[in-house]
């Protein structure tokens, strides 16, 4: 694994628990590939590849991030 590879891994890790603990996700852990990321999400397991991981993580943690701002400002 090469070193970009293995910061990749570490954030998508780290991305998957926050969105474990903010249950967003049900679960997450590294797929049967090398390559490959696994996130249980609405009930039902997904493969991604670390990219899209990466990116499906950051885009789940920002638009929960986003709806909870804007019910703030609607109160």
């Amino acid at each position: 694994m090469s070193s970009a590879e293995a910061v990749l891994t570490k954030e998508v890790q780290h991305l998957a628990e926050e969105a474990f603990h903010r249950k967003l996700i049900s679960g997450y852990g590294e797929g049967p590939d090398n390559h490959e990321y696994q996130i249980v999400f609405q009930g039902k397991p997904r493969h991604f590849s670390l990219e899209q991981a990466r990116s499906f993580l950051c885009d789940l943690l920002f638009e929960k991030q986003v709806s909870k701002c804007s019910e703030e400002l609607s109160v």
